[in-house]
């Protein structure tokens, strides 16, 4: 009889396609997406609208820069000190939860070079002085600091109080546009922007919150997620609240009560994800997702996370867009029937993508 606590790899890629959406479409309100996945990961602007559109029927480039003018969706770092898009209501407690990790990467060599023999307390309490009430664009921030705190690299100091002054960029920073990041990044203090203070971190709250969009999940997964570490106290504090499985390799996975589990041989279809996108990062074994050999192909270093696509649930090659091509490197041959899907996929995506282009273009590489 097989032991129903023990998860296999397929039902733990299943489950987690359908929690992130990836099963199949849903049509609930973009928002609700948004907080349902916690933070969308946002390097660069442009992906998280790819991932929305990969989950979301009927997604539109305006669904999520309507968001962001008028602050129910912003962009700040957030996980693992990246670029992430929360809500703003989701924000307020997730960055206190989240502000260890962003004071560990403040106090990284680079930082602490221009930062040494300050006090920080005052560096943060200019940099809040500075940017009160008004949005600035970061290069002016950095001449300021510069001016306030002569023989420093005023671009290091902008940097490490944004690490630890809870910021979110300005609307156009995160809309859809150009690849790549936006010239003139522009910051403002989340407090002023949101029209609220911070609020307490909710510790608790972001693990069960996790395991709903990227459980069943292990103690290390949620700190690979988030870039905490030591939640193990925590998780088993909620052992009690908690259903307990294992995986293949015996690793004790916990997940919310009734949350339900997959069929391993549910069909899904062929997916296209976003550069950086946490499907890939959630977990710290991504065999769920994506097998070792592959995962060197698509972060080959660099904190570099190349734009996937999904065949039968699991990395099956890399995709880029070139001007009005969308660009298609399979990792393996595809099927006949395969070949195909994959093709219908990448035009649909390529027309979310390119909608004003005259020609469009879809090639295997």
């Amino acid at each position: 009889m097989t032991d129903a606590s023990v998860l296999s790899t397929r039902t733990l890629n299943r489950t987690l396609l359908q929690r992130q959406f990836l099963a199949a479409r849903t049509s609930r309100p973009v928002l609700d997406v948004v907080e349902h996945l916690v933070a969308l990961q946002g390097q660069e602007p442009n992906w998280p609208y790819v991932g929305l559109w990969t989950r979301l029927a009927d997604f539109r480039h305006d669904d999520l820069t309507a968001l962001l003018r008028d602050g129910r969706v912003v962009r700040s770092a957030a996980l693992r000190s990246t670029q992430h898009l929360t809500s703003s209501n989701d924000f307020r407690w997730l960055r206190p939860v989240v502000q260890p990790v962003l004071d560990r990467t403040a106090r990284a060599q680079y930082f602490a070079a221009q930062t040494a023999g300050l006090n920080i307390a005052e560096l943060t309490d200019v940099g809040r002085e500075l940017m009160a009430g008004q949005t600035l664009p970061r290069r002016k921030l950095a001449l300021s600091l510069a001016e306030r705190f002569p023989g420093r690299d005023g671009r290091v100091l902008a940097g490490a109080v944004e690490l630890r002054v809870p910021m979110v960029h300005a609307p156009a920073t995160g809309a859809w546009g150009a690849w790549g990041n936006r010239p003139g990044i522009a910051i403002t203090l989340a407090e002023h922007w949101i029209g609220r203070p911070m609020a307490a971190p909710r510790v608790e709250a972001m693990i069960r919150r996790y395991l709903a969009a990227f459980g069943p999940a292990g103690v290390m997964d949620i700190q690979a997620w988030s870039g905490l570490t030591r939640l193990r106290e925590t998780l088993d504090g909620l052992r009690s609240q908690l259903h307990v499985f294992h995986d293949e390799r015996g690793t004790e996975l916990f997940d919310l009560p009734g949350a339900p589990l997959a069929d391993p041989d549910l069909p899904v279809p062929v997916r296209f994800l976003p550069a950086f996108d946490n499907l890939l990062l959630g977990h710290t074994d991504r065999a769920r997702v994506i097998s070792d050999a592959d995962r060197k192909l698509v972060m080959p270093g660099q904190a570099m996370v190349r734009p996937t696509f999904l065949v039968d649930g699991f990395v099956h090659g890399t995709w880029s867009v070139k001007g009005s091509a969308l660009l298609i490197a399979p990792f393996r041959p595809l099927s006949q029937a395969g070949t195909q899907a994959v093709l219908d996929e990448a035009e649909r995506l390529l027309a979310f993508v390119a909608p004003d282009a005259a020609r469009r273009r879809v090639t295997f590489t």
